[in-house]
């Protein structure tokens, strides 16, 4: 008598390393953003203060060496999440297809956050060539480009993409390496929804404080 055997290929440990590495730039960036916004956000408190903060990030090289790496770091973690995104138009829709069909917010926020991704791998590549290529950082120069009617059109679109990307991310790191159980994910995504929308009014009241900046 015969017996038959199925065998099941083992996870590759070159996805798993590539996975861990994915979450952790992803980590990175996230408290980045966190960061950035903040400081970006103390120009509400007075320009000095923001310029104060700018200064010191220069006058340590922490903005002309940080930068760069924080650069490099956002395309790495954009070229590790692009293994898993479709870019024909065949997969996309049959990606849409599931995710209309299945009606769970879970596809819908990785939907979410694979279409947000595009437009920051644009607009966030833009906005830190020309930080970067423009130092040192001041609150005058930030005012003067948000002042310009196109560079005010650009943020508008990329802090909402900017924070739904991180929101989302955030909640996925945290859901997919077990940091929150299944029972606990209603509560951590009202957690979740609601620092998304403290970082969205800081983001925009810091946004009508460059607008207003003489």
């Amino acid at each position: 008598m015969k017996t038959f055997t199925t065998s099941v290929p083992g996870v590759s440990l070159t996805d798993a390393a590539l996975d861990w590495l994915q979450m952790l730039t992803g980590a990175s960036l996230i408290l980045f953003m966190w960061c950035h916004m903040l400081l970006v956000s103390s120009v509400v408190i007075s320009p000095g203060v923001m310029n104060a903060i700018a200064g010191f990030f220069e006058a340590t090289y922490m903005a002309q060496v940080g930068g760069p790496l924080i650069f490099l770091t956002f395309l790495v973690h954009f070229a590790l999440a692009a293994r898993k995104i479709p870019f024909r138009a065949e997969g996309q829709g049959t990606i849409w297809a599931h995710a209309k069909m299945m009606k769970h917010r879970d596809t819908w926020l990785w939907v979410v956050q694979a279409a947000t991704a595009m437009i920051i791998l644009i607009l966030g590549a833009i906005h830190m060539w020309v930080v970067l290529n423009d130092l040192p950082i001041t609150a005058a120069k930030s005012a003067a480009r948000m002042q310009h009617f196109w560079w005010f059109l650009f943020y508008m679109i990329l802090l909402p993409s900017v924070e739904l990307h991180v929101s989302v991310g955030f909640y996925r790191i945290a859901v997919k390496w077990g940091f929150v159980k299944s029972e606990q994910r209603k509560g951590f995504k009202r957690f979740e929804t609601t620092l998304f929308s403290i970082f969205m009014v800081i983001g925009v009241i810091t946004l009508i404080r460059f607008i207003t900046l003489s």
